[in-house]
This record gives structure tokens, C-alpha cells and sequence, in this order.
């Protein structure tokens, strides 16, 4: 997904090294040309604004990680399942920017628009996917399980869990710096 939102940007300067090109320019000054691009350059606003969402987002969940790592150092059953349950909201509310973003290009559009209309329901998609999975890689198994382990193994299961957590803090971090560099492209 990280690689995924990287070439995303690499994809994004290319058609801006497409748009430069003076054959391009010759053709995006015809009235209805310009138009067309200027409609698919405000589609493309909502973009960025997802891309701003998914970064809030991320932030979010990387410090709900870091409190659910102190939680689990208390061993307090009931407060780590309640930083579980936190943590899962958190990650369907990234999801619910995404449902209502989608708007596919048309195929009268010039070539140039097309793709990028294309370009921008790509992104939408792979934002839309890293969001759906936050959810998958929670990874941190219910504190019912816990009452059958005894006080022995309890605490290589916690520093067990708490390497989850720093992997999946990792994941989240190499996520975040994906979709920074997609929004400062975009920007």
C-alpha cells in the first residue's frame, strides 16, 4: 500500500509533465478542452481533501496504538478491550469519506482528462482500500482469551501483543508517509 501511494505521486507527475508539453498546451487552450479540464481539476479537490481526511485519520490511530501499548503494560483486561474497541471505530470512520467520493470519468473527455479522471479514481481506490485495511490489521486478539492463560504465560502474550503493536504503528507510519507525499504532490 505505502509503495502503492508512491508511485500514485510518480503517476501524478507525469501527467503534470504531460500537461506541460506544448502539443498538450496547444490543446487545452481550445475553450471546450479547457473546460473539461477545469471541471476534472475540481473533481480532483476532493482528492486532496480525502487525502487530508486519511491523514487525520492515520494520526488518530497511531496514537489510539500508543495508548493501547500503556494499557496493555497494566494488564487491565477490560480498559484494553474497551482500546480495542476504540481503535476499531476509529478505523471504520476512516472508511466512510471514501463511500461517497467516487465519480467515474466520462469517455467523451480528451485524452488528457480521461487520464487524469483515471489517475484520481485510482487514488480514490487505493486510499479507500489502505482505509478497509486498518480494519484487517488490528491483529490484537479479545481479553476474554486471556483469563485461560496463566500468570506465566500472561506476560510473553503481552510482550507478544505489544510487538503487534509496534508493527502495526510501523505499518500505520509507513502509511502516513505515503499519503503525505500523494498530498504534497497533489498539492
Amino acid at each position: 500500500m505505502c509503495d502503492g501511494l508512491k508511485k500514485l505521486g510518480d503517476v501524478y507527475n507525469s501527467i503534470e509533465e504531460i500537461m506541460c508539453l506544448p502539443s498538450n498546451q496547444v490543446g487545452l487552450s481550445l475553450l471546450q478542452q479547457s473546460k473539461m479540464v477545469e471541471e476534472e481539476l475540481d473533481r480532483s479537490l476532493v482528492l486532496i481533501d480525502l487525502c487530508n481526511a486519511m491523514l487525520e485519520n492515520l494520526a488518530e490511530l497511531k496514537m489510539s496504538i500508543l495508548e493501547l501499548q500503556l494499557v496493555l503494560k497494566t494488564g487491565d483486561a477490560s480498559a484494553v478491550q474497551l482500546k480495542i474497541e476504540s481503535f476499531v471505530r476509529m478505523a471504520r470512520k476512516a472508511q466512510k469519506p471514501f463511500k461517497k467520493a467516487s465519480s467515474k470519468a466520462t469517455l467523451e473527455y480528451c485524452s488528457l482528462v480521461r487520464l487524469m479522471a483515471e489517475a484520481r479514481e485510482m487514488a480514490v481506490s487505493l486510499l479507500d482500500s489502505t482505509s478497509s485495511l486498518l480494519l484487517k490489521k488490528k491483529g490484537i486478539p479479545s481479553s476474554s482469551k486471556w483469563s485461560l492463560v496463566s500468570k506465566r504465560f500472561q506476560k510473553t502474550k503481552v510482550v507478544c501483543e505489544e510487538e503487534q503493536l509496534l508493527a502495526l504503528e510501523r505499518n500505520i507510519g509507513e502509511l502516513e508517509n505515503g499519503a503525505k507525499f500523494l498530498f504534497r504532490i497533489l498539492i
